[in-house]
């Protein structure tokens, strides 16, 4: 019933941006703590944004600077901008809830920053 669908992911050159959405349904959206992860090869997944439902946000310290978490509880949607982007951003991003439940992990939306 819950279900994550993340889409925007593409391959960047290093200094590039993209903005990744993630329509959300099956729950009362506008009340969810939602948050960006990724996983790159090799590594575990970390998360790297999040919004709560009053719209508080934390970022990860490597991407704060340069990452914006944002929210469009009309169209049921999560947003990730990212600018000035790096090849360690290159992975996997997922959205879930801040407290994530593992049976609700979707396919994702490759990133890769690469010359």
């Amino acid at each position: 019933q819950v279900q994550f669908v993340e889409s925007g992911g593409d391959l960047v050159q290093p200094g590039g941006s993209l903005r990744l959405s993630c329509a959300a349904s099956g729950m009362i959206f506008s009340l969810a703590d939602m948050g960006w992860y990724r996983q790159a090869p090799g590594k575990q997944r970390e998360l790297v944004a999040s919004i709560t439902s009053g719209r508080i946000t934390i970022y990860k310290d490597s991407v704060k600077d340069r990452f914006t978490i944002s929210r469009d509880n009309a169209k049921n949607t999560v947003y990730l901008q990212m600018n000035r982007l790096k090849p360690e951003d290159t992975a996997v991003y997922y959205c879930n809830f801040i407290i994530a439940r593992p049976e609700h992990w979707g396919q994702g939306t490759p990133v890769t920053v690469s010359s």
